[in-house]
């Protein structure tokens, strides 16, 4: 799935289309994880203005007119001459006379719908603080913490205590910071979390810079590949040797969700329990 480095990189490279004015759109197949809007032609003499990702969703400003565009699992956006060959999962054309915007998902899970107060409310409203903002701090990351038992690593993926940390960039900001993925939230030090939250801003900021991650089709809007996943010290090398010390990494499923660590690197600490004084019975 499309991460919040892959969403930025594909925003950005949707750049060129800012100030074109659309001539049609077409939809092939409406059928995405909610049905493509029956009114898109309401966008023809609009011009696209501006583009804002927030989380993993990119605000496509129109005007009169904004829509909200998620990828989904396997969505993209690529940016075509209009006698390029159409593919089979492109499902939504937006025609800009010299170039054509096409939406192509072979799962069919992301979604491009009508910003509205309704959407508002109920996709975005809810998300937490972006991660590279300066509200995103080891203060806030305490408080919101501290009476969150579960996984670190699946607290970390909850959009409402902050957006766009997905699989990846959770798991090898846990891993160099030697924090194990199943140590409970609440459990963190003060200075365990200060080394998050400045791993989690570094890690994101350096995948933004190379692209994104292309682990199996993701591309941006030019067609390049990301090429941060060259990088990986832990997701997606269960079985290799850890760098640090050559201990094997291993793997356990938290949130459904593969996490890859170093037993060594990251021991998961036991928390101590406190013992309540024994009450004399009268």
């Amino acid at each position: 799935m499309p991460e919040l480095p892959e969403v930025e990189t594909t925003k950005v490279s949707l750049s060129p289309l800012i100030g074109q004015t659309v001539k049609q759109v077409t939809v092939r197949n409406a059928s995405l994880r909610w049905a493509v809007p029956d009114d898109l032609n309401q966008l023809v003499n609009h011009q696209l203005r501006s583009l804002q990702r927030r989380s993993k969703y990119i605000i496509a400003d129109f005007g009169e007119q904004q829509m909200l565009w998620h990828l989904g699992m396997s969505g993209s956006f690529r940016i075509c001459q209009p006698e390029e060959e159409l593919r089979k999962h492109d499902h939504v054309i937006f025609d800009f006379g010299e170039q054509q915007l096409r939406y192509h998902d072979p799962r069919r899970f992301g979604c491009l719908l009508w910003l509205d107060d309704n959407t508002q409310s109920k996709l975005l409203n809810p998300l937490g603080p972006e991660p590279l903002s300066e509200v995103f701090n080891s203060d806030y990351l305490f408080k919101k913490l501290q009476n969150k038992h579960v996984a670190v690593k699946v607290a970390l993926m909850d959009n409402h205590v902050v957006v766009g940390v997905g699989n990846i960039y959770a798991t090898e900001s846990l891993f160099n910071t030697g924090i194990h993925p199943a140590q409970p939230a609440s459990s963190l030090s003060r200075k365990q979390i200060e080394m998050l939250v400045i791993e989690i801003k570094r890690i994101l900021k350096q995948a933004i810079d190379l692209g994104g991650s292309t682990l199996r089709d993701y591309s941006n809007a030019m067609g390049e590949n990301g090429y941060f996943q060259q990088t990986l010290l832990a997701y997606g090398r269960a079985g290799e040797m850890c760098i640090n010390c050559e201990t094997l990494l291993e793997n356990l499923k938290l949130g459904q969700r593969a996490s890859v660590f170093c037993p060594q690197c990251q021991p998961l600490k036991k928390i101590k329990k406190v013992s309540m004084p024994k009450v004399k019975s009268t």
